[in-house]
């Protein structure tokens, strides 16, 4: 790899760590604090933000919980005692805030992964746990942040954040690896 590349890598993975490290922990306790207790979970995301939230809802799965993405057609409806988390970087998705009335309308809890936390999303929220990255929304002139393009900073500070969320809804739920791979899909 060329010095440029190197560095171009080193200063990706920095703004990611101070991404994450501005992140409060005790919010991302308390969020999957709300995952393990709901009843089911609904996940949504926008763009490439829904390939994070996809994956997320994997692992979750995997740990026993009962999950679905909106817009498949297995999703059941969600009530009193569900969350429905959904991601939002810019906070204006027009998409996001009318499932979130939906879910809200249902009964059920709206917990919000986004990065502004001014936004209309984070306004309508029950529980907004705060990832304070560059996204679409603040990516051109005085308030680009990021060497990497668009929201990918954003994106890549959800996948982290998932993972840590894992470890430690696998500690709250109890689940073994075992258990967590024996409900891995055996269809690939």
């Amino acid at each position: 790899m060329t010095k440029a590349g190197s560095g171009m890598f080193a200063t990706a993975l920095d703004e990611l760590g101070a991404v994450l490290a501005r992140t409060e922990e005790v919010r991302i306790d308390a969020a999957c604090e709300m995952l393990a207790g709901a009843g089911k979970v609904a996940v949504y995301g926008c763009g490439r933000e829904a390939l994070q939230v996809k994956g997320f809802a994997m692992r979750l799965y995997h740990l026993g919980l009962p999950v679905s993405v909106v817009g498949d057609m297995t999703t059941p409806p969600l009530g009193q005692g569900d969350v429905f988390l959904v991601s939002s970087g810019p906070g204006e998705t027009t998409t996001v805030l009318t499932l979130m009335r939906v879910a809200h309308e249902a009964g059920a809890k709206v917990l919000l992964l986004t990065a502004e936390a001014g936004g209309s999303a984070a306004k309508r929220a029950d529980f907004t746990l705060l990832i304070p990255a560059q996204t679409m929304a603040s990516d051109q002139g005085a308030a680009r942040t990021s060497v990497l393009p668009m929201g990918s900073l954003f994106e890549g500070a959800l996948f982290l954040l998932f993972e840590i969320m894992v470890l430690k809804l696998k500690r709250l739920t109890d689940a073994t690896p075992e258990a967590m791979r024996a409900r891995h899909t055996n269809m690939e």
